[in-house]
């Protein structure tokens, strides 16, 4: 019986969307590797010490509204953004145009997942304090973690 119940709740679509709700995305699957970058880039495209952030299926995300209010931002090293052009929301991370991840902050109700890494504190604002405890890379992690 607990296994019948298992494979219904991980049926259930993780769902998220930007803060005005113009633009709406569900995921068919799980979050993983979630993350906090603390480099200058993600601090100045999240507006905040750090960015949260996890991994997700790009063949499991899809957009249930608001697709046409989607803007973007591609770096020439092809790392990228998705943002809500309506209220600015930061929605997604790309890769050469393709769904890498999702902003944790934008992910509805509480998903299954904690941040298990924090990432390029090297170079983490001055008036930052990371706690003890938590696992940190001075750049990014290891190909292996």
């Amino acid at each position: 019986m607990d296994s019948i119940l298992d494979k219904k709740e991980s049926l259930t679509p993780i769902t998220g969307g930007c803060f005005c709700g113009a633009i709406k995305y569900k995921i068919n699957g799980k979050l993983r590797d979630a993350r906090s970058c603390h480099c200058p880039d993600c601090r100045k495209a999240f507006s905040a010490q750090a960015s949260a952030y996890a991994l997700v299926n790009s063949e499991d995300f899809s957009w249930i509204s608001g697709k046409n209010l989607i803007t973007s931002y591609e770096s020439k090293k092809g790392e990228g953004l998705l943002f809500c052009s309506v209220c600015g929301s930061t929605l997604c991370g790309t890769y050469n145009g393709v769904i890498q991840g999702v902003t944790l902050g934008c992910v509805n109700g509480a998903p299954e997942i904690e941040i298990g890494m924090h990432i390029y504190v090297g170079s983490k604002a001055n008036w930052e304090i990371i706690p003890d405890g938590v696992i940190k890379y001075q750049k990014g992690a290891p190909e292996n973690v």
